[in-house]
């Protein structure tokens, strides 16, 4: 059980740098509240869950490529950018506690939580790495059950993190006026584009300078 224990903590500390998927859970916690940043956040964990299935099977080699990695960097700067934008351009549409959204908000925030992970280098260099190794390390000390149970573990410390930054968000809008809110989902908007334009830099840079 300290193991597992050990594998949840790891999960958390592997959520908690500042990235796109935390900038996007702030933004949508502030803006619509905790059930929007969370599926944000649920969204994410999908497309990391589908990374260690290829991790596991050996199958995320193929991912290695320059061209892959290319096109990868690319609509993960189209999916951050256009992220960004809609969040200034709904910054004076925020959702204050007692409003209600529609269930396609709901989906679209699950939708461009898994979109940001799926296409994002940057999770398939920290899969490779850090899972990589992890398995490397676990398979050859514990059967294949525990190893099933560990990586859950992963997961579950994922999933803390989030359901902590979706509460987080959406606690503290309640103490803030309709301007901070407004300044504050520009910012994270900002941020997005931010990273995306990180992302389109090293797209360039594979299909021209590689």
């Amino acid at each position: 059980m300290d193991i597992f224990i050990g594998y949840i903590f790891l999960g958390i500390s592997l959520s908690a740098p500042i990235g796109p998927i935390n900038a996007a859970q702030l933004d949508k916690g502030i803006r619509s509240g905790f059930w929007h940043a969370w599926l944000v956040g649920l969204g994410a964990i999908c497309a990391d869950i589908l990374y260690m299935l290829l991790v596991y099977f050996g199958v995320i080699q193929l991912l290695e490529s320059p061209y892959v990695k290319a096109f990868l960097w690319l609509f993960g700067f189209l999916v951050l950018v256009y992220t960004g934008i809609e969040s200034i351009k709904d910054a004076g549409r925020n959702t204050f506690p007692g409003q209600t959204r529609d269930d396609a908000s709901l989906s679209k925030s699950l939708l461009s939580g898994f979109l940001m992970s799926l296409f994002n280098p940057l999770s398939i260099l920290f899969w490779l790495g850090i899972y990589g190794s992890v398995l490397a390390k676990a398979a050859a000390e514990y059967p294949m059950r525990q190893l099933l149970f560990y990586s859950g573990g992963i997961v579950l410390g994922i999933l803390l993190w989030d359901i902590s930054m979706a509460g987080a968000a959406s606690f503290f809008r309640r103490f803030l006026t309709a301007r901070v809110l407004k300044g504050l989902s520009i910012l994270s908007g900002l941020a997005l584009i931010g990273f995306g334009l990180y992302f389109g830099k090293e797209a360039v840079r594979i299909i021209f300078f590689h």
